[in-house]
């Protein structure tokens, strides 16, 4: 076998909300492509991690991740809709599937759904328990047999995301079924994002982040202005669009002071990432119907879902 040979391939990661399937994905990567928070529906649109491995026999692999919006069963908004109609497109373009169960609650009405929708999938398909550092031994293992009685998966992986725990054997074994094929990115790109839409994230994870309860799920942040400096840094102007007047008095908190807070961290966050200076602005902006605009969906990468 050539020691050049090389596999890549699309691993589709699904699963019910907050299973934790943006942290596996920015663990398995190494570093931070999607973004994270307590608050379920967090990822929106289809985000794609990509991580590099070696393999047996001198193969090396890339792993694009698809990090898909959580599947739930009951979708009242168009922008629920177009989430789930996005994983699931993610999980039938992709050469494997694998499904995350977070541990502690076990098996719910939306994984049961999105099992039953994996019957019909023809890539390898694989079962990731994770936050299993919350849950006993004796129970992990009913867990397993019970998931493999609904669907007989090609493994069983046990994983801590947050704390990078059991990551490292997800990946080589998916890696493994990957096809033999040349790399589909750069080997030193990790992720598939421009970066008007990667700041816009960042800025919605500190949304998510110090909002809580507070927040209204319906808010969105766009990159309005991005802009180059002779410094060396970038200017980065972004909306915040809330659906009433209300909302808005929240995200500027009193006296500014929270809408301040939330900048200062992205901008911390971007900073970071970028490794240059940035300077960001955010304006937080009343729009009733932004929900239903088919240009928002498209600036997320969502199709536009009818009624």
């Amino acid at each position: 076998m050539s020691e050049t040979q090389t596999r890549s391939g699309f691993v589709a990661i699904v699963g019910a909300p907050n299973a934790g399937k943006s942290t596996l994905v920015n663990a398995l990567v190494g570093s931070k492509v999607s973004i994270v928070s307590p608050k379920v529906q967090t990822t929106r649109m289809r985000v794609i991690g990509i991580a590099m491995t070696d393999l047996a026999d001198g193969e090396r692999a890339q792993v694009v991740l698809v990090d898909t919006p959580g599947i739930f069963r009951i979708q009242k908004r168009r922008l629920e809709r177009s989430m789930v109609a996005a994983a699931w497109q993610g999980a039938q373009d992709a050469d494997v599937v694998a499904l995350v169960v977070d541990s502690e609650r076990g098996i719910g009405q939306e994984t049961k759904a999105i099992i039953e929708r994996l019957k019909e999938s023809k890539a390898p398909r694989y079962v990731i328990l994770n936050k299993i550092d919350l849950v006993p031994r004796e129970a992990l293992l009913t867990l397993t047999a019970d998931l493999n009685a609904l669907l007989p998966f090609e493994s069983t992986f046990m994983v801590s995301a947050l704390k990078s725990d059991g990551v490292f054997d997800v990946l080589k074994v998916v890696a493994g079924r990957l096809p033999i094929s040349p790399f589909l990115y750069p080997e030193d790109q990790a992720a598939d994002l421009p970066l008007r839409l990667l700041a816009a994230e960042v800025t919605r994870e500190q949304v998510f982040l110090q909002l809580h309860q507070e927040l209204p799920y319906e808010a969105a942040v766009e990159t309005e202005k991005w802009e180059e400096r002779k410094d060396g840094g970038v200017r980065i102007e972004q909306i915040i669009y809330v659906q009433r007047e209300g909302q808005r008095a929240i995200f500027l908190g009193k006296g500014g002071a929270r809408i301040k807070q939330i900048g200062a961290r992205a901008r911390h966050e971007l900073g970071q990432m970028l490794e240059r200076p940035v300077h960001l602005f955010l304006h937080v902006k009343v729009s009733e119907r932004w929900a239903e605009d088919p240009s928002h969906y498209r600036t997320i990468g969502l199709d536009y879902e009818p009624k």
